[in-house]
């Protein structure tokens, strides 16, 4: 990965989390200034306060910033889906990006981007086609909460602010996320494919993920939606044979359909669902990836 040009001085929420946090690291290491904003009064000079439940930031802490990368929001995979947790994971995207979209506009000297994560759950289930970002939205309880989520950014692009929407596909990580679930089951032998194993799914490595976040700060030509995964979606049935080629392990065990609704509930048809998802404007701005096969990917995430 290049440092970029000249040092940057960039905030980011979400910072605590997977991808936030190995953003973070990345960008340190390259001798850039970061702010973190925290939900609590800040207790450190690179620390900024925000609570998007109350549409607030410290936005005097935000002074001189030249991006920020907005990645907060409750986790789509962490519990199952109960009403309330439904609109837990709606309003936690809605209200922060609404929050740091208004403070944004209203700085005296805005930053030049905004790059807004989102998620690949705009495009709905795609089947086998494949999709890219000139796709609709798709129809059910994720593309409605990805549309709000996006447009929620509004008052920061009438600021004149350079907004990108980050569609991500799913991270492959052995810290987090849906793949650090996956990992100790597969080393267990215990892994194998979900459902009939022939919807895709779109995937990206972690180190790739941060790349492209990188990318999307430090390319003024890109801004709207760019799909953050890796160029070659694969079945969940490939999945599972690479999980088991890497680790060395057998995949022995499908989980059938009505299990997984019965353990997920709702959240059982976006892993049941299909994303064919392409990243056409990533590629076509010259972005490279380091690990673009899932074999690769797996192996460059894999516990050694």
């Amino acid at each position: 990965m290049q440092p970029s040009a000249h040092r940057k001085r960039v905030a980011v929420t979400g910072a605590s989390g997977l991808i936030g946090a190995a953003l973070v690291r990345s960008l340190r290491a390259d001798g850039h200034d970061v702010l973190r904003l925290v939900r609590r009064p800040a207790r450190t000079a690179d620390e900024v306060e925000w609570d998007p439940k109350r549409l607030y930031v410290d936005g005097a802490g935000l002074t001189g910033v030249d991006a920020v990368v907005h990645l907060a929001g409750a986790g789509v995979g962490e519990r199952r889906w109960t009403e309330a947790y439904k609109k837990e994971i709606r309003d936690s995207r809605v209200l922060g990006t609404t929050a740091i979209a208004r403070t944004l506009a209203g700085l005296a000297e805005p930053p030049e981007a905004l790059v807004c994560g989102t998620a690949l759950g705009w495009y709905g289930d795609t089947g086998s086609g494949a999709v890219d970002e000139s796709a609709p939205a798709g129809t059910g309880f994720l593309p409605s909460v990805c549309v709000e989520w996006e447009a929620a950014a509004a008052p920061a692009e009438e600021a004149g602010i350079r907004v990108t929407y980050a569609r991500t596909g799913l991270v492959v990580a052995r810290q987090g996320g849906a793949w650090g679930r996956l990992f100790p089951v597969f080393r267990a032998g215990l892994g194998g494919r979900m459902g009939d194993g022939h919807q895709y799914w779109s995937f990206i490595a972690l180190h790739d993920e941060v790349a492209a976040l990188r990318h999307l700060i430090d390319t003024p030509s890109l801004s709207g939606p760019v799909n953050l995964t890796a160029p070659e979606p694969v079945t969940n049935r490939e999945v599972t044979a690479a999980m088991g080629r890497v680790l060395r392990r057998p995949t022995p065990f499908p989980v059938p359909a009505p299990a997984l609704r019965l353990v997920l509930g709702d959240f059982a048809a976006d892993v049941l669902g299909s994303q064919r998802v392409v990243p056409e404007r990533l590629l076509a701005s010259g972005f490279t990836f380091a690990f673009p096969t899932i074999d690769e990917a797996i192996r460059a995430a894999a516990p050694h």
